[in-house]
């Protein structure tokens, strides 16, 4: 997977009041038309995103760009320049308390845009998980331990037989239910 970042700065247009990274909750699957929208409206922001390569139903094999935190954009604003945010479409709220927005260090923004970074998928027991290198690439099935390697069970549905394997935690990619 490759890492790739969005940052937009733009020059604030508020006097003294601070500017500071706010984590802005949107419509699943519109982050980046918010990010698009925000950009019109020359509002400073940030969405982070990964390439993954998909494999659709006819085999064709496509790379996607996807945010890695899925219905989030970070927005540096003061707390004169919300509404602006708000007016966007696709933003459901600023995240914060009932009150008021919480801002994020700009050190944890300034380490996602250095550090190459992807989703971090746990691994479950009992969760159902899907082999993604080597000879059994593709096979789906349970996983029904994890230590150092995890035991891996494959079904056979046609013929309703279990099989286990080690295999790495790397080899497995849990399946989105």
């Amino acid at each position: 997977m490759q890492i790739g970042f969005k940052p937009e700065r733009q020059l604030s247009r508020c006097g003294s009041d601070p500017r500071n990274w706010y984590a802005v909750f949107t419509v699943p699957q519109n982050e980046k038309s918010v990010a698009r929208h925000l950009r019109l409206r020359q509002v400073e922001h940030f969405l982070p995103t990964y390439e993954e390569t998909r494999t659709w139903k006819n085999r064709q094999r496509v790379k996607v760009v996807l945010p890695l935190f899925p219905t989030y954009v970070f927005a540096r604003i003061s707390l004169a320049e919300r509404a602006r945010v708000l007016a966007a479409p696709g933003v459901l709220r600023i995240v914060g308390t009932s009150r008021e927005p919480i801002p994020l260090p700009d050190e944890e923004i300034e380490f996602l845009r250095s550090a190459k970074t992807e989703p971090y998928r746990e691994l479950i027991v009992g969760q159902r998980v899907r082999v993604r290198s080597g000879v059994m690439r593709g096979v789906e099935g349970v996983l029904v331990r994890k230590n150092n390697s995890s035991r891996f069970v494959i079904t056979l549905e046609l013929i309703n037989q279990h099989a286990a394997v080690e295999l790495s935690a790397v080899e497995l990619e849990p399946l989105v239910a």
